[in-house]
């Protein structure tokens, strides 16, 4: 039996055996060309296995981006601009050089009036060097949040190729208007019409620029061009506003009486429209005022933004009493929460309650604005008076310092505060801070120049006034104040002297330029010269204080003391600035022989004689004088 076993076993394995053919094979004979066929199929499977891999998903991304930009562009035609804003950042989020979706940021922050309009813009400038168009609005953008020095490299860059376009010149008119030059404002709002004269855009902005002119035929005309684009429906409610203006400017009560009715009538009427016309009553039929400002308050008492308007604006206007009795008559809900809670606590503080203003602020959240909250805490806190009320104050300051924190909105807000309440320490910190910004630069900039001034800190001030001049050269006034600051200190002496022969070519029949280039003049030894100046303007112009310092000057530096006299008076009894003071008294102390007083800063160059040695006549020059 084992045997047997061993046998069936030998012949199991004998079958396995590699050759061993127990069982028949079975093979597939497929003919050749069938062969290849299969082979390629496979070939094109495995490909577009690959390319599948490879640009499906670029298939599948480019699809999702082109879905959210017309969702985007859909709810931007719907001015849903934040729904807009949150899609374009995501097509961003997977093409971050997305012309579409920098375009759609661009516009819907334009619509929210948002400062990050200018860098959106920037970026559709930059995908598209050679577009013109993009380029103005690059330009219009930074004009529109203050960034001048941004706009105008932005139109130096393009102008070359845009002359001849009339966009370019409305630009280049909002640019000089910026920089001060309203003359050139003019001269290029009224190109553009030249280039586009069917463009009641363009004939708008002039004449709403011309209504205030002194020429009596441009305003006249002016006037008859609004009165026209009063029945044009996009311009019927701009063109209200620039005649009831001008209306009130005249004093012509019954025409501005007539333009208020339209304004409130008109079917775009805004609210703030309503407080033009609470401005226009308020100043020329109290008993109107009274009308509309109670017809007002319904009106916004429907919605927060218009309550706090409304409140901020009768504080403005010496009514800060009336918002604490209109506040009482208001449900918790809409003045415990900003806007309205901001404007109640500017009210107790130009009312001086400061202790109402504590409690105001003590407790609660403002939400987003409660860094002010805690500003006007800090203010009630100083104004206490009590022995914790410095420290207190600091306390609550950082700390509201510390809740705005790299958000130039809030700082900006909180910059203002510190001026209108007169914390030269803080806002001097916050101002030099936002200085380095481009957005606040100029905002920032002219507010440590009225503070310098204030405070009469001439070194400051002449710094200040340069990094002005860095930032806007082409702006009359800046230049002009830097050449008679500079000449008053000594300070840069000859670059004083070329910038005000430059802001009086430029302006010549401007009292300020006239009498800087004047003095100029004198410092240069060459006062005969500066008189002729003088002779030039208006005799009742150099009553004006400052004016009379350098009449005063230069009269007694040819020793015309008689003529100087009237001057010397009207500067004595009128606000001049330190330096004009030195300047004055230094003079009368040369005449009579004893030493002058010392310069209130060090002079890098001393400054020429101020003697003249002209050997042509000297001009007279007196009150009664002609040019």
């Amino acid at each position: 039996m084992p045997e047997k076993i061993r046998r069936v076993r030998r012949k199991r394995r004998s079958r396995s055996l590699p050759g061993v053919e127990s069982f028949p094979s079975f093979r597939l004979d497929l003919p050749p060309v069938r062969v290849a066929l299969y082979v390629a199929a496979a070939a094109v499977a495995v490909l577009l296995l690959v390319l599948f891999g490879t640009y499906g998903s670029k298939l599948y991304t480019g699809w999702h981006e082109s879905r959210l930009l017309k969702r985007a562009t859909a709810m931007l035609e719907k001015k849903d601009f934040v729904a807009a804003n949150r899609l374009a950042r995501q097509v961003l989020e997977h093409r971050r050089d997305s012309l579409p979706a920098f375009y759609i940021l661009a516009e819907a922050t334009e619509k929210q009036n948002s400062e990050q309009t200018v860098s959106w813009r920037a970026q559709v400038a930059r995908l598209q060097p050679d577009n013109i168009d993009s380029q103005l609005n690059l330009a219009s953008a930074a004009l529109r949040f203050s960034q001048i020095d941004l706009a105008r490299k932005t139109l130096e860059r393009v102008a070359p190729r845009a002359q001849d376009l009339a966009t370019f010149h409305i630009v280049a008119g909002w640019l000089a208007r910026a920089e001060g030059n309203l003359a050139e404002q003019e001269q290029q709002f009224a190109i553009a019409v030249q280039k586009d004269p069917k463009n009641d855009l363009y004939k708008f902005n002039l004449a709403a620029l011309q209504i205030r002119s002194q020429d009596s035929e441009k305003s006249a005309q002016a006037r008859d061009n609004l009165e026209r684009l009063t029945q044009v429906p996009e311009f019927h409610t701009g063109a209200l506003r620039a005649l009831l203006n001008d209306a009130v400017d005249r004093s012509d009560l019954q025409t501005a009486d007539r333009f208020a009715q339209q304004l409130q009538m008109s079917p775009e009427v805004s609210f703030g429209d309503y407080l033009l016309c609470l401005n226009f009553y308020r100043k020329l039929d109290a008993r109107k005022f009274g009308a509309l400002l109670e017809k007002v308050k319904p009106v916004a008492a429907r919605n927060s933004s218009d309550l706090g308007l409304l409140m901020d604006w009768m504080n403005e206007n010496g009514l800060a009493s009336e918002v604490v009795r209109w506040m009482d008559k208001l449900p918790d809900a809409a003045t415990t929460k900003p806007p309205a809670a901001i404007a109640i606590a500017a009210a107790f503080a130009e009312q001086k309650n400061w202790s109402r203003l504590r409690r105001w602020t003590r407790s609660g959240s403002w939400g987003e604005g409660d860094y002010l909250r805690l500003a006007y805490q800090a203010l009630a806190a100083r104004q206490s008076h009590q022995s914790s009320a410095d420290a207190e104050f600091d306390t609550l300051w950082r700390a509201a310092l510390h809740a705005a924190a790299d958000q130039p909105d809030r700082e900006i807000k909180l910059a203002r505060l510190a001026s209108k309440w007169n914390l030269a320490i803080e806002s001097e910190e916050i101002w030099s801070r936002l200085s380095r910004t481009p957005p606040s630069r100029r905002e920032a900039l002219d507010a440590l120049y009225r503070l310098y001034r204030t405070n009469n800190d001439l070194k400051k001030l002449y710094d200040v006034l340069q990094r002005l001049h860095e930032a806007s050269p082409n702006e009359i006034g800046i230049t002009n104040n830097l050449a008679r600051l500079g000449l008053s200190i000594d300070q840069n002496t000859k670059q004083a002297q070329e910038l005000a022969k430059q802001a009086h070519d430029r302006a010549p029949e401007d009292l300020n330029c006239a009498v800087t280039y004047a003095f100029a003049l004198y410092v240069q030894g060459h006062t005969t010269e500066g008189l002729e100046i003088l002779q030039k303007l208006p005799p009742e112009t150099l009553h004006e204080p400052h004016a009379a310092v350098y009449a005063a000057v230069l009269l007694l530096d040819v020793n015309q003391t008689d003529a100087a006299k009237e001057y010397i008076q009207v500067a004595k009894h009128g606000p001049i600035y330190a330096e004009e003071k030195r300047l004055l008294e230094d003079e009368l102390t040369k005449i009579s022989g004893a030493p002058p007083s010392p310069t209130p800063t060090p002079s890098p160059t001393p400054a020429p004689s101020a003697t003249s040695t002209a050997p042509t006549p000297i001009p007279e020059l007196s009150a009664s004088a002609t040019p």
